[in-house]
């Protein structure tokens, strides 16, 4: 999978672990995916966040569930998604940030169409 906006970010929060004197898996600095999708959805994510050697302490694949309740579960101290919809409930409890990515999705395309419409 390619590497998105915030790829590098999450690159050096994976170096800063290692670095850091602690066991990675016990490091301050922690790392947790949350996903709205189910399975199969995660065999990419751990495929690509192997290849790009990062650890993740913990990954959440919740099937559609909300996911500020388990950020507030986890004590995210930022939260990015490319979503609204799962943003503005998070916004309210930690810093949140919008990953803004280019698509040549016809998806996408017709997103823009059905708004102009409205």
């Amino acid at each position: 999978m390619p590497k998105g906006p915030y790829a590098v970010f999450l690159e050096k929060l994976s170096k800063l672990q290692k670095r850091l004197p602690f066991p990675v898996e016990f490091s301050p600095v922690r790392i947790a995916i949350v996903i709205a999708r189910n399975a199969p959805a995660e065999l990419r994510v751990i495929k690509t966040l192997r290849h790009w050697g990062v650890y993740v302490n913990q990954v959440f694949f919740l099937g559609g569930l909300e996911k500020a309740k388990v950020l507030k579960a986890f004590r995210a101290h930022i939260f990015f998604d490319d979503q609204d919809l799962h943003l503005e409930p998070a916004a309210k409890l930690i810093p949140s940030c919008k990953v803004l990515y280019k698509s040549d999705s016809s998806l996408n395309e017709a997103a823009v169409v059905t708004q102009v419409e409205a």
